[in-house]
């Protein structure tokens, strides 16, 4: 058998296995617009992980093509994300909104890391779940863990915690609308500040109007926009890191090998990211085309959410997980309280 058909054979039972929940993920927001069908994919992932039948698949048979959805599929997505944004829109905000988004961003990283820091969260967990919380959710979780090298195993914790999170959002900030004081406009400018996942925050601000979800789509995607030199920062941070263990190394046996494992400054699917972005900014895409990269990135986003949901298991979170789940709620307020400041700064 060919070397690609035995391969495809190995990843077909986890990748119809996604398939599957897609499907279902996509039908429950269909029923409930409220619930975006990125988090249904990762509720379907920790109940697959944790359910009798399924969790003996998810570990067994299935596991290859998850470990394929929750890596490689998120990388697809992340560069179909692209095609949601232009420039054009981000530049009507104007250079005084935009400069504070841009500030909210690296105060609610900065924060979000000392957070993590401060309550001693293991290996890159610190970092990841700042780049998730202060960009664009699972998918800057994904971008920066394949700049770092972190293991698909340490990115599963992040990601439920930012769906968390953003599910919290869902229910909690429209009941805040009217006792903070907030127009329709000023509640969508904070969602799309301080909520986390594109889908999130569209099932958030539409519950407050047309106009609350204009602003909160807008300033949103600026907000995904700075995925990409967050990215190059720390990759220029990983590669003088690599160079100095090189320099380390040199002369003994392990210094060839740590030269050629110098990570890449960006990723090449973040560079497909910023080239989809010109594409939809320089108007080369029609409406179809935008529809059907919508919907491929929810197909290749709910997979490889449903992928990294099937390596949480309940158990393991809630002996393990605590410490991080109490950091990530204080690190919510904080992103909260910021996008709200920056929105009285915008009025």
């Amino acid at each position: 058998m060919p070397p690609f058909l035995a391969r495809l054979r190995i990843l077909s039972p986890g990748l119809a296995a996604c398939a599957v929940a897609v499907a279902l993920a996509l039908a429950v927001h269909a029923l409930v617009p409220a619930l975006p069908a990125m988090t249904a994919a990762v509720v379907l992932g920790i109940l697959a992980a944790n359910l009798p039948v399924a969790s003996r698949l998810s570990v067994g048979s299935w596991r290859p093509g998850l470990n394929f959805a929750g890596k490689h599929l998120m990388r697809v997505g992340i560069v179909l994300l692209g095609l949601k944004l232009s420039l054009g829109d981000i530049a009507a905000l104007g250079w005084r909104a935009a400069a504070l988004v841009v500030s909210v961003v690296l105060l609610s990283f900065a924060g979000t890391y000392l957070l993590g820091r401060l309550f001693k969260l293991p290996g890159d967990a610190p970092l990841l779940i700042a780049t998730g919380f202060s960009i664009c959710g699972a998918s800057a979780i994904g971008a920066m863990a394949a700049v770092k090298g972190t293991k698909h195993q340490e990115t599963v914790l992040p990601v439920a915690l930012v769906t968390l999170c953003g599910t919290l959002a869902i229910g909690v900030l429209p009941l805040l609308m009217h006792p903070l004081g907030l127009s329709p406009l000023m509640f969508g400018q904070w969602v799309g500040a301080s909520v986390h996942d594109v889908g999130q925050v569209v099932a958030t601000a539409q519950t407050a109007g047309a106009t609350a979800l204009a602003a909160a789509i807008v300033i949103k995607l600026t907000r995904v926009v700075l995925l990409a030199p967050m990215v190059a920062a720390v990759g220029v941070q990983e590669r003088r890191r690599h160079r100095r263990r090189a320099a380390a190394a040199a002369g003994g046996p392990g210094a060839t090998e740590a030269a050629a494992r110098f990570p890449p400054i960006v990723p090449l699917f973040v560079l497909g990211f910023l080239a989809m972005i010109g594409v939809r900014t320089l108007g080369w895409t029609t409406p179809e085309i935008l529809e059907v990269g919508n919907t491929l990135q929810d197909v290749a986003l709910g997979a490889a959410l449903f992928g990294l949901g099937s390596s949480v298991h309940i158990r393991v979170l809630l002996h393990t997980g605590a410490r991080a789940s109490v950091m990530a709620l204080c690190a919510w307020a904080l992103i909260a309280a910021l996008g709200l400041a920056a929105v009285h700064l915008m009025a």
